[in-house]
């Protein structure tokens, strides 16, 4: 069907305001890699805007040479890894017998963990719950608290109540037992919903900062987001790069540095959105829309 006159121009200033969307997150972006590669001459005198001046690699050499840069991203690494695996696992074994009619008092309990949505013990009762537990200074203080996230679980509840019935009968009939039907058919067929519930826990985990504060004492456990946390609030940091020579410390640009760890802490998640970016709207809307 041709398009008509009207829905030419309502198509085409829906693409001019996603096309300005889409620039104001694009544009701080690019500042802040272009910022990271300049001068601190240029940085100084505000002549950097999205592109490069007086291209150069000296603060991420300060960065990777001063900073515990390797250690704080596998910290990030491992946080965020087995943060999203045990989240997923706990998250379906939640998810999978609420989806099912025959679970007595599903509903009960469905508006029992809902109901954590709008209340929460709070910071403090958390704290002392963690600590009475020993898990103070331990990954675990982040991982457990947060193993199931409401809003995660509704999406793949209301995944798994749309999947047609037909399937459970006919796996029932050819002798399945309930872990063969959910590893054999319910996964395979969930698997957009799956990829974008492990983006959504991935974020989280990745971007952890006022949990690892809390609860993470040991410096040498921090993750890559409490490190370049530091060095935005504090110049301090820069000053302990001793690997370098004086006069390179005042050649150095602090806001080139700054930048260097801010864009080295958001490129994985870049690197990783678009490989699952076809799963993300489809897992999204097939586990929101009931019907």
């Amino acid at each position: 069907m041709k398009a008509s006159f009207g829905e030419k121009i309502f198509g085409a200033v829906n693409y001019v305001l996603l096309g300005l969307c889409s620039l104001s997150c694009l544009l701080p972006l690019l500042n802040i890699c272009a910022i990271s590669l300049s001068s601190n001459t240029a940085v100084s005198a505000g002549k950097v805007s999205i592109l490069p001046v007086d291209l150069n690699w000296k603060s991420y050499e300060a960065f990777f040479k001063g900073a515990p840069i390797v250690q704080s991203f596998l910290n990030s690494l491992l946080l965020t890894v087995v943060g999203v695996s045990l989240c997923l696992f706990v998250t379906l074994l939640t998810a999978y017998p609420l989806s099912r009619k025959l679970f007595y008092g599903r509903k009960l309990l469905s508006l029992a963990i809902v109901f954590t949505m709008l209340f929460s013990g709070g910071t403090i009762p958390s704290y002392l719950l963690v600590n009475g537990l020993g898990l103070v200074n331990s990954y675990w203080a982040i991982w457990l608290p947060g193993l199931v996230s409401v809003y995660n679980m509704l999406i793949m509840k209301n995944y798994f109540e749309n999947l047609p019935e037909e399937m459970e009968e006919a796996a029932r009939i050819d002798g399945a037992n309930e872990l063969q039907f959910i590893w054999k058919i319910i996964f395979p067929l969930s698997l957009p919903m799956f990829a974008t519930i492990a983006l959504f826990y991935g974020v989280n985990y990745w971007n952890s900062f006022f949990q690892v504060l809390i609860y993470i004492n040991d410096t040498s456990k921090y993750n890559l987001t409490v490190l370049v946390q530091q060095m935005v609030r504090s110049a301090s940091i820069l000053q302990d790069l001793s690997s370098l020579e004086p006069a390179e410390m005042n050649m150095l640009p602090p806001e080139g540095v700054k930048s260097a760890g801010v864009f080295i802490l958001l490129l994985p998640m870049v690197a990783v959105y678009p490989f699952i970016q076809k799963y993300f709207v489809k897992g999204v809307m097939i586990g929101a829309i009931k019907g």
